[in-house]
């Protein structure tokens, strides 16, 4: 080990969420030169860098920005600061007395000692791998995250007839840049019955640009050796099975596959926290405090956020929390919280009932819903019931706990999230 530094709050990742939740942690009280953001990329900016499309920004600004505005807009706010930014620089293992081990070619490898660490390594797509798709692997088979780096960054075309697997946001806004690049987009397969896209994306990306979106059907085969030259669909079952006698063949020389995004956790494993099997990021408190004493964790690294704007909100949280965390706070008193009834998960797990402010609890749902009611209880009381015209697996929603509520609340208790009957 070359040398140890020692620094009171560590944080992994530079893209927004880190940049947020180190300025929030200087804002809550820890000195900016005691504040180390270390970012495995040659600049800060995180997955932003590519996203040169608008729609950032309209929450927390208030402004329409693309994805470099948004990111430029936090990396001039952390430059103004004497926060400590190392780039290029990889995390290679956090040790149980939180000591951070990472490796640049200027430093070496060598150790950071830590009193607090904030995970914001994002997420990364769901590789082909994952999928069951009969063929070979010839080129022009990518995710739509790789396709977006080759169109927006490196000034490549990944094709010129494209297929598209896989609804979700990055999907849908691929199909809209490649349309403009100039490729004709064939048509965009979903799996679900449903869309796991943004409403505004399948309308702004999709149908503005008369692209046909196959609900409850997916690509089967791959044809082509060394270059991809068709793909096989079919619609599938309420099983997710495909359904003899409704293949199609579709000529195409790309296929991008944007099904589903996976929170980038080696990290998270390696120290043993306790993880969500739903969301596939750590167990948090509200401060997004893990199941590791001094740990957090925010942004996509926890859950799979609709809008960069919530990434930065949620992770303000964490750097508050952990500035608090640095600080010293009393021995919180939890109580537990879950969804039923069509609520897949809920960040966060628990909350200390201790806690003085108003608390937002971030969950999704398992389907389209239409005209239900969202619904928080605790020991038989209702906390909150918000009638909602539609739920959808796509959109991210919230619901607050009352800090009085919080208080008639005894440790081991448990607010319930469901949906219900209008």
């Amino acid at each position: 080990m070359s040398k140890i530094l020692n620094y009171d709050l560590v944080v992994v990742g530079g893209g927004p969420a880190g940049m947020a939740a180190a300025l929030s942690a200087m804002d809550n009280g820890i000195k900016e030169e005691n504040i180390i953001i270390l970012e495995r990329a040659e600049r800060l900016g995180g997955i932003l860098e590519q996203c040169i499309h608008s729609g950032f920004g309209a929450t927390y600004f208030g402004e329409m920005l693309s994805g470099p505005e948004y990111a430029q807009r936090f990396i001039d706010l952390v430059e103004k600061t004497n926060i400590t930014v190392k780039t290029d620089t990889m995390v290679l293992n956090l040790t149980e007395d939180n000591q951070v081990i990472c490796s640049n070619k200027d430093d070496g490898i060598y150790a950071i000692n830590a009193k607090a660490i904030i995970l914001c390594m994002g997420c990364r797509e769901r590789p082909r791998g994952a999928l069951d798709i009969a063929g070979s692997r010839p080129a022009g088979v990518m995710s739509a995250g790789a396709a977006q780096k080759f169109v927006n960054i490196d000034g490549y075309m990944p094709g010129h007839k494209v297929v598209i697997l896989g609804s979700g946001d990055i999907g849908l806004i691929m199909a809209r840049r490649m349309t403009l690049e100039g490729a004709k987009v064939e048509c965009v397969c979903e799996v679900m019955p449903y869309s796991g896209g943004l409403q505004r994306n399948i309308v702004q990306c999709l149908e503005d640009f008369d692209i046909p979106l196959y609900l409850s059907c997916t690509v089967i085969q791959v044809h082509g050796k060394d270059r991809i030259e068709g793909v096989t669909i079919a619609d599938v079952d309420d099983k997710m099975l495909p359904i003899p006698g409704t293949e199609r063949y579709i000529e195409c020389d790309a296929l991008l596959l944007s099904v589903g995004l996976i929170p980038e956790n080696e990290l998270s494993n390696q120290i043993g926290l306790e993880m969500d099997p739903v969301t596939r990021g750590p167990r948090v408190n509200e401060m997004r405090e893990t199941s590791h004493k001094g740990v957090f964790a925010c942004g996509n690294v926890l859950q799979v956020h609709d809008l960069v704007d919530f990434v930065t909100q949620e992770s303000q949280i964490a750097g508050k929390g952990a500035a608090q965390y640095i600080k010293g706070t009393a021995e919180p008193e939890y109580v537990n919280c879950k969804g039923i009834n069509g609520v897949r998960y809920t960040v966060p797990q628990r909350i200390n009932k201790n806690n003085e402010e108003e608390v937002k609890i971030y969950f999704r749902v398992a389907n389209v819903y239409r005209d239900k009611r969202v619904v928080v209880t605790c020991n038989g009381k209702e906390l909150w019931n918000r009638k909602r015209p539609k739920l959808a697996p796509g959109e991210m929603e919230n619901v607050f706990i009352k800090p009085e509520d919080l208080k008639d609340m005894k440790a081991g208790d448990e607010i319930v999230v469901s949906i219900e009957e209008a």
